[in-house]
């Protein structure tokens, strides 16, 4: 067995979504299956723009200490447990090749990964082809809080808008999923969580982004103009 030498003090920190450790850590039993799964959330977490996707080729061997049977069969338990997503997509033919195959991609299973799936097999968009993604899809906040908490008030309806202009629509999203899933509908208790983030940092740490909203994040619907009814 190699023995490891240590973390330095200048390591970087990728941020592991909860559910990770409250349900896929327990269910996962294959090693293959949980390295593809942890290399996916690493790179993921390295990556800009809004299509975060990996292709079968982006998962590193040296990295892994895999070989390439191994890794396809790592992504294939992963699609199969629905911790990742899979699309393949024609790639551009090389001039006189004749051949018209197609690459894989891997997306996480969150929102933004389903509404990028979405957006994907419906064929209005090919990133071998467009190249540049399209805008992500924003969350309504508004119907996000009356799914999920409760009936929308005028006095809610003011907080929530305060909200947005304070806050991130994925800091408020996550807030009022934590909020579900403690079993604590109420918009006093999503904005608890919501200063806590900003005075102490979101999950405990000093969070690198700021917490004031972009001006130009989240200014359009990403996707929408793909996924809206005609």
């Amino acid at each position: 067995m190699s023995k490891f030498k240590g973390f330095t003090d200048s390591e970087t920190f990728t941020q592991v979504p909860n559910g990770f450790f409250r349900q896929l850590l327990k269910q996962i039993d294959d090693a293959t299956e949980l390295k593809v799964t942890l290399y996916f959330l690493w790179r993921m977490e390295h990556m800009d723009g809004p299509f975060r996707a990996l292709s079968e080729s982006d998962f590193s061997t040296t990295d892994l200490g895999l070989a390439v049977d191994e890794i396809r069969l790592g992504l294939e338990k992963a699609v199969e447990r629905g911790s990742l997503l899979k699309v393949q997509k024609a790639r551009v033919a090389t001039e006189g090749s004749g051949r018209n195959d197609a690459r894989g991609y891997f997306l996480l299973n969150s929102p933004r990964g389903r509404a990028a799936l979405q957006v994907l097999e419906s064929g209005m968009w090919n990133p071998e082809i467009s190249g540049s993604a399209p805008m992500m899809e924003r969350p309504n906040i508004f119907k996000l809080y009356e799914e999920n908490i409760g009936p929308l008030t005028p006095l809610i309806a003011d907080a929530l808008k305060d909200a947005e202009e304070t806050y991130s629509d994925e800091w408020i999203a996550e807030a009022i999923e934590l909020a579900v899933k403690n079993n604590k509908r109420s918009w006093k208790y999503c904005e608890a969580i919501l200063k806590r983030w900003k005075e102490e940092g979101r999950h405990g740490q000093k969070d690198q982004q700021n917490p004031v909203k972009s001006s130009e994040r989240y200014t359009k619907s990403e996707f929408a103009e793909y996924l809206e009814p005609e």
